[in-house]
């Protein structure tokens, strides 16, 4: 019985020390690696990218810490090396995981000290814990980071809402920019930290959390690897436009903001529509509004007045245009390669042309294709 507990052990140190491995390997990628190797024509976040690599190099040092557990023997010393282990995960990685979460909305700079300010509670609590050994500390603890969790889930659906509606006010092309996923790895780093607390399963316990970990590593560098880096174009253009919110463009300078705002129209379908500027890639709404002469926030403003976004402005005039480019195929006999009219319509995902296309016309694309053979 000795011995098969001990194999069980040694196998799951095996397992423990590849998982510490897959976290330095991944913390030295993100920091060493130039460019995004699953992902090379996008440029990540900076930013996310050097807190994510932080975060797995404390990972890596949770797991140290935790190593030797196995070799003591006595109960009470193995319960101080998961309490001070405990302790020194709340101090580092569930701040460092809420920070990640933060960086990955990219439409304001949050403040990252507060991931910090909700643990100590937790933290002052957890010592205390330890040099009391008081059960009823242990409750609290585990009861104030059920409450943490609550109120940050809440915060989170909060704070991505505003970062989509904040997307579509500035973007025609929402790919590799949605964050919708950061409650994916919310619910795994809850999920972790939840099994990690209780004393469910033994051995099994330990599998799953080791499990937990694996999955979040291979999370966490998709997510960097894939979502683009947004924040230096839009948040300079916003830095200057409150910095001089009546700055025009030469070409309007003796316009008056309310002039100017009667004018944008016109202004949209000479330099966006007729030259057709919505075609181009993943334009954004600070450049087309120096394209068109005007300052950005009018131009948002007047989105606004209209009852759209800049979002819905583009794909608009995409869709239309793909609608145009699909009659003058068949017209003239050629054969409809609905992806290839994707992309001369401006969009680089199919996925995302497919979406935009059926908020517009209530349909999906291949039911709007067989209805106009039928037309026909």
């Amino acid at each position: 019985m000795y011995e098969q507990e001990f194999q069980g052990d040694v196998l799951y140190m095996m397992f423990y020390a590849v998982v510490a491995a897959l976290n330095l390997v991944a913390c030295c990628y993100l920091l060493f690696r130039r460019g995004n190797a699953f992902a090379p024509d996008i440029t990540s976040p900076v930013r996310l990218r050097r807190w994510t690599a932080v975060f797995f190099a404390f990972m890596t040092l949770s797991h140290l810490w935790y190593m030797p557990s196995i070799y003591l023997t006595s109960s009470e010393d193995k319960m101080l090396c998961y309490s001070i282990g405990a302790l020194l995960d709340y101090m580092t990685t569930f701040p460092l995981a809420i920070v990640i979460l933060f960086t990955m909305l990219q439409d304001r700079k949050r403040p990252l000290w507060s991931a910090w300010v909700m643990i100590i509670p937790l933290v002052i609590i957890m010592a205390l814990y330890i040099a009391n050994h008081s059960a009823a500390l242990l409750m609290i603890s585990n009861a104030y980071l059920l409450l943490l969790a609550i109120g940050l889930i809440i915060y989170m659906v909060r704070e991505v809402r505003r970062y989509g509606r904040w997307l579509r006010d500035n973007y025609a092309d929402l790919e590799h920019k949605e964050v919708w996923q950061s409650f994916v790895v919310l619910a795994v780093i809850l999920l972790g930290f939840g099994i990690y607390t209780s004393e469910i399963g033994g051995l099994a316990n330990k599998y799953i959390v080791q499990v937990n970990n694996i999955i979040l590593i291979c999370y966490l560098l998709w997510r960097v690897e894939t979502l683009s880096d947004l924040s230096t174009p839009i948040q300079t253009d916003i830095a200057e436009d409150e910095n001089n919110v009546l700055s025009l463009s030469m070409r309007h300078r003796s316009a008056s903001p309310l002039g100017l705002s009667k004018n944008i129209e016109p202004l949209l379908k000479q330099y966006c529509e007729e030259s057709r500027l919505y075609l181009q890639h993943d334009i954004n709404i600070s450049r087309l509004a120096r394209e068109i002469g005007v300052n950005r926030l009018y131009l948002s403003q007047y989105f606004s007045s209209q009852g759209m976004n800049y979002n819905a402005y583009i794909n608009d005039l995409r869709i239309n245009h793909f609608i145009s480019l699909y009659h003058e195929t068949v017209a003239a006999h050629r054969p409809v390669i609905a992806q290839q009219l994707v992309f001369e319509s401006g969009y680089q995902s199919y996925n995302t042309f497919r979406d935009a296309f059926k908020r517009k016309t209530g349909q999906s694309v291949t039911a709007w294709m067989a209805r106009q053979k039928m037309e026909v």
